[in-house]
C-alpha cells in the first residue's frame, strides 16, 4: 500500500514515518514538504520515496492510498479535505483543525467521499489508557461523576514569536496543543458523553514580552525576536456533559515550578489517577480496607499502533476511535472554552 507524508517536521520523523517503516504492508512513496531540503532529508535518511514541495502533486498519482498530515494547523483542513476528494484515505494530526468550523468541513468531505479521516489522538492507542476505559466500561469505579484534569508546566512556552504561538496558525495555544490530547482521554475513557455547557477562561499573559521572557524550557524553539504572540499560555474551564463534570487547569506557562501531568477520574465506587504518558494507580475500597494499586503490564509503541490500526482500517473499512466523527466532539468543546473567554458567559449546547 502505497502512502504520503505530508509535512517532515518533528512528528513526522518522530512517529509517522518510522511507524510505517516498520509496517511490512507499506510503501512510502512521496515525502512532501514545502521546505525542499526537509522532504529530500526524509528520502535521503530513509531510503525511499521521492521529494515534492507541493501536495497536489502526491494527490494526482492514483497509486497513493492514504496520506498523513501532519503540518502546521492552519492548513490541516484545506490538505485533508483536498486529499478525501481526490480518493486518499487521511490519518491528520491533532488537532483536527485550527477551529471546530474547520473540522466540521473536514467531517462533511468524509461523509460526501466515504474516504478515512482519523486525527492523531494517539493516546487513544495507549496501553494504560485502554485498560483504564476498561476498568470504567466493567463498573468498577463506579458512577463517573467528576474529571479532573491537570495539564501546567514552568514557563515552557513553544517557539515563543513563531508558529506555536501565532493564533493564525495554530487556532490556540496550551489548550489546542497539549490540552486537546488530555481532553480526548477523558471522552475516550468515558465513552464520548455529550456535552451540555462549557464555561472557560484562556489567558495570554506570560508570553508578551518576547524578548525578556525567561523560561525553563523552548521546544519547538528558540524564540523569535518581534514575533507573533497572540494565544493563551494557561485555560481554565468547567465543561458539563452527559456523563462526568470535568474540570479544567492548563498551562504551558505559569509562575509555580511544578510541573502536573495527571488526570483523575473520580468515581463513587473507586477513582483512578493516570499519569499523562505513563502508569496509572487505582484507588478503592473492599472488604473493609482501602487499597491503593499500582499495576503492572506490558506496554507497546502508541504511535505504532495508531499507524498499524491506521492501516489496517484503509484495507477493511473499520472505524476506529480515533475517526473524525468521535473526536469531533473535541474541537467542540475547545472552541467552546475559547468562545466562552473571548465572550465572558458561559456557552450551552442546548
Amino acid at each position: 500500500m502505497k502512502v504520503a507524508v505530508i509535512g517532515c517536521g518533528t512528528i513526522a520523523n518522530a512517529a509517522h514515518i518510522p511507524s510505517y517503516m516498520k509496517n511490512k504492508d507499506v510503501e512510502i512513496a512521496y515525502f512532501c514538504d514545502i521546505l525542499p531540503e526537509r522532504a529530500q532529508k526524509a528520502v535521503e535518511q530513509y531510503g525511499v520515496g521521492k521529494a515534492v514541495v507541493d501536495y497536489h502533486e502526491v494527490l494526482k498519482d492514483p497509486e497513493v492510498v492514504a496520506v498523513s498530515v501532519c503540518t502546521p494547523n492552519n492548513v490541516h483542513a484545506r490538505i485533508a479535505i483536498d486529499a478525501m476528494r481526490a480518493g486518499k484515505h487521511v490519518l491528520c494530526e491533532k488537532p483536527a483543525a485550527r477551529t471546530y468550523s474547520e473540522a466540521l468541513e473536514m467531517q462533511k468531505a468524509q461523509h460526501e467521499t466515504g474516504m478515512t479521516l482519523n486525527i492523531g489522538v494517539v493516546n487513544r492507542f495507549n496501553d494504560a489508557v485502554r485498560r483504564i476505559k476498561q476498568h470504567i466500561d466493567r463498573g468498577e469505579l463506579g458512577e463517573i461523576y467528576q474529571v479532573y484534569v491537570s495539564f501546567r508546566a514552568h514557563r515552557s512556552i513553544p517557539g515563543l514569536g513563531g508558529a506555536f504561538t501565532t493564533k493564525a496558525i495554530a487556532g490556540g495555544g496550551a489548550l489546542i496543543d497539549w490540552g486537546v490530547h488530555y481532553l480526548d482521554i477523558v471522552m475516550y475513557c468515558c465513552g464520548d458523553p455529550v456535552p451540555k455547557t462549557v464555561s472557560g477562561q484562556a489567558f495570554c499573559k506570560l508570553g508578551k514580552d518576547i524578548d525578556n521572557y525567561v523560561y525553563t524550557d523552548m521546544w519547538a524553539g528558540p524564540h523569535i525576536p518581534g514575533g507573533v504572540y497572540d494565544v493563551d499560555d494557561s485555560v481554565t474551564a468547567l465543561i458539563r456533559t452527559e456523563g462526568p463534570v470535568i474540570t479544567v487547569n492548563g498551562a504551558w506557562a505559569q509562575n509555580i515550578g511544578v510541573r502536573e501531568s495527571f488526570i483523575d477520574f473520580m468515581g463513587d465506587r473507586a477513582g483512578i489517577r493516570l499519569q499523562y504518558g505513563g502508569n496509572y494507580t487505582l484507588y478503592t475500597a473492599k472488604d473493609g480496607m482501602l487499597q491503593t494499586i499500582t499495576p503492572a503490564f506490558q506496554t507497546s509503541d502508541m504511535f505504532q499502533r495508531e499507524i498499524d490500526e491506521f492501516v489496517d482500517c484503509v484495507k477493511t473499512g473499520k472505524k476506529l476511535a480515533s475517526h473524525i466523527d468521535t473526536v469531533i466532539i473535541t474541537a467542540q468543546i475547545m472552541q467552546a472554552i475559547y468562545d466562552s473567554s473571548d465572550q465572558n458567559k458561559e456557552i450551552s449546547f442546548s
